[in-house]
């Protein structure tokens, strides 16, 4: 006889389960507590097992390679291909080169004096006691970026030498690309001995993460952050911890009624040219107005052909006819693409109040063979850095000297300009005494 099948008596059927997400402030929790507990250890590793785990780190990312760049692959088919993302397209995208640059960028840092421990000065006070000051890490730093992966890699391996834990928070754009070269690098480095969360990494996306992760003023000691205007306003807004800004790039490069043009037009190709992307690349270019007729044509003639489009001011656009006119809008705009600000003034005294007015204090150049000029350019401009003849591109740690940086701040307090080793550190006093009490 036969008998009806009873749900109880089906087969069962294999369902995908979404997985449970922890709530943010939970989530956030965690991560900053496991953070918290690695900074004393971290900070008391030795030169030689920290250079051992940048080394591993390196050679983790070497050997992940296409590992990456298939997760980069999510990444850019997500972000798209339209016209008005081809500049953060590039910065987001990773290639073999760029993932072999990010390992040799590691083993720079290794190679790196370290800065733990270092005393400039120690003095002696009228009752004996020695006093001094010690070079320490800052502790927990919270890293909030936006686009590019490597800054994944180049904040672990600044924050790891520095004896600093880092929390990182990418975009969501690059989400993919970053769990995945924060999870090489962390597994990496604790193999060779680094405690676990000292590479922290929020792999979760929520927009609404951000202004919870800026409140855990307990757990994270400094908020670095790299991005754009929106970016920048969510942590003013709600950041109680203290803020190292990373802000936009409006870089301008001024060529004086002096400067040799060859000179002016290979910096001002360099300059807008060479990566455009990027923070440090110029975004407007100055041109006293005697000089202007002689070098305009045949440095529009450059940048043209570099497919630079040219927007300019209407004495610019009545010396090039294929320049389209600037609105007010392009002057002060971080265009990060082959876009170009152009103006034509009448000394430099209204090239610098042009600056002034639109400038990010970012980086700023001057082309000029007058000596007091650069010299009155050096001293009266307000930026990170200021250059005389030479390319705004240059406004970089490693071009410094400083052998890596983990962004260039355009905030006066504790560090301005390129932040490498000693500007993730901060000074304690230490005091020798001999039983020596005050009076």
């Amino acid at each position: 006889m036969e008998t009806e099948e009873t749900e109880l008596q089906k087969p069962e059927e294999h369902v995908e389960l979404e997985p449970v997400l922890k709530p943010i402030p939970e989530y956030v929790g965690e991560l900053v507590t496991k953070a918290k507990r690695a900074s004393g250890k971290l900070a008391a590793l030795s030169t030689a097992v920290k250079n051992q785990a940048l080394l591993a780190m390196a050679d983790a990312l070497d050997e992940k390679t296409e590992e990456l760049l298939a997760e980069n692959e999510k990444d850019l088919d997500a972000f798209g291909s339209s016209p008005e993302k081809i500049a953060m397209a590039d910065r987001l995208r990773l290639t073999q080169e760029r993932i072999a640059d990010m390992a040799a960028g590691i083993r720079e840092v290794a190679k790196l004096p370290d800065p733990l421990g270092q005393m400039p000065a120690m003095w002696t006070r009228p009752n004996g006691m020695q006093v001094g000051r010690v070079r320490v890490p800052i502790g927990v730093i919270g890293i909030i970026y936006e686009s590019r992966p490597n800054v994944t890699a180049d904040s672990a391996a600044l924050c790891l030498k520095s004896g600093n834990v880092c929390v990182l928070r990418g975009g969501s754009e690059a989400i993919h690309s970053n769990t995945a070269i924060a999870s090489i690098l962390s597994d990496a480095a604790e193999k060779a001995g680094v405690p676990a969360g000292a590479i922290t990494f929020v792999a979760r996306p929520e927009r609404e993460l951000v202004p919870v992760l800026l409140k855990q003023d307990r757990f994270i000691d400094l908020i670095i952050p790299r991005g754009g205007e929106s970016l920048m306003k969510i942590i003013a807004e709600h950041s109680t911890i203290p803020v190292v800004k990373h802000d936009a790039g409006v870089c301008h490069v001024y060529v004086d009624a002096t400067a040799d043009l060859v000179m002016a037009e290979a910096i001002c190709v360099n300059a807008k040219v060479q990566r455009p992307s990027t923070c440090n690349a110029m975004e407007t270019l100055l041109i006293h107005q005697t000089i202007a007729r002689t070098l305009l044509p045949k440095l529009a003639a450059s940048l043209l052909a570099a497919k630079v489009e040219i927007r300019g001011c209407p004495k610019t656009c009545q010396l090039l006819p294929d320049a389209k006119p600037a609105s007010e809008q392009d002057y002060g705009k971080e265009f990060l693409d082959l876009i170009l600000a152009v103006k034509i003034v009448k000394n430099m005294d209204e090239a610098m109040e042009h600056i002034a007015q639109y400038g990010s204090r970012h980086t700023e150049a001057i082309v000029t063979s007058d000596y007091g000029r650069s010299m009155r350019f050096l001293k009266e401009v307000d930026a990170s850095a200021v250059l005389i003849n030479a390319s705004t591109r240059l406004n970089d740690g490693y071009q410094f000297g400083l052998g890596a940086e983990i962004g260039i701040s355009t905030s006066r307090i504790h560090a301005r300009g390129p932040m490498g080793l000693e500007e993730l550190t901060c000074f304690k006093f230490i005091v020798l005494g001999s039983g020596q009490i005050r009076e």
